[in-house]
């Protein structure tokens, strides 16, 4: 079940909060149209986290405009994605946004407190994957999740990986964010025993087709238990461990 729709059943049955007023909450208006955008109020309610802003393609006044109407409607920790550092600095006037340049991510209110069963491992093939994964890595934290970022550990110096050891076995799910050839997952798809997202990313030369050849090889890892979300895509990373590492959390809430 939803962990909010689960607060609001627990508040009833503990009397903090009536019947019509949690019927109320529930049935609140699904969505706000802004004219330019349909801000979606029940994502938070349908998937557990509030609808997060695609930064790139919006004029700067439009992300302002949302962030409004998703702050007055009490949605807590928002996430704003692909956020140039122009935009970033117009919104900065209106919101008190923390920008993280090189993820281009913007995170307004404060980081909720880790409540997914265990940690999420971030590991880069490179230094130069690291935007991408710090992209996954505040997406994760923002959805309430321990992050651990283990940074150029990549193949080349395998001994890098296996120095960590520990953190990939106690691990609940590994993001694994790599360019070149890309076969950083499977290294570690051969390692751990949970599950490993794959990010490619457009780092390399002419011939890795801006990420295409590390796609192709995570696609074809021999690895079990790897799965692989698009080039650069460490938001979409990110979002699916929270959600790997939370599915784990309210198994351990029904024991």
């Amino acid at each position: 079940m939803n962990s909010e729709i689960r607060r609001t059943l627990e508040a009833v049955r503990a009397g903090s909060l009536s019947v019509d007023e949690a019927l109320l909450q529930i049935k609140e208006q699904p969505f706000v149209d802004i004219g330019y955008a349909k801000v979606d109020l029940h994502r938070k309610v349908r998937q557990g986290a509030a609808e997060v802003i695609y930064g790139a393609g919006k004029t700067p006044e439009q992300i302002v405009g949302i962030l409004n109407v998703l702050q007055e409607q009490g949605a807590g920790t928002i996430l704003v994605t692909r956020l140039s550092s122009e935009a970033a600095d117009f919104v900065q006037k209106y919101h008190a946004l923390d920008y993280h340049k090189g993820a281009r991510i913007g995170i307004l209110g404060p980081l909720p407190s880790p409540d997914g069963l265990g940690n999420i491992v971030i590991a880069t093939g490179g230094t130069s994957d690291i935007p991408v994964a710090e992209e996954a890595a505040l997406t994760a934290e923002a959805l309430g999740n321990r992050v651990v970022r283990l940074y150029d550990v990549g193949v080349s110096g395998i001994h890098r990986t296996l120095a960590h050891m520990d953190e990939i076995m106690n691990a609940t799910v590994i993001v694994a964010v790599a360019g070149m050839e890309g076969a950083l997952p499977s290294v570690i798809g051969g390692l751990a025993d949970c599950p490993v997202i794959a990010v490619p990313t457009s780092v390399g030369y002419g011939a890795s087709f801006q990420g295409l050849a590390a796609l192709l090889s995570m696609l074809n890892s021999c690895a079990s238990g790897v799965s692989v979300v698009n080039i650069d895509n460490g938001f979409g990373a990110g979002y699916l461990a929270s959600m790997i590492n939370h599915v784990a959390a309210k198994g351990e809430e029904k024991l």
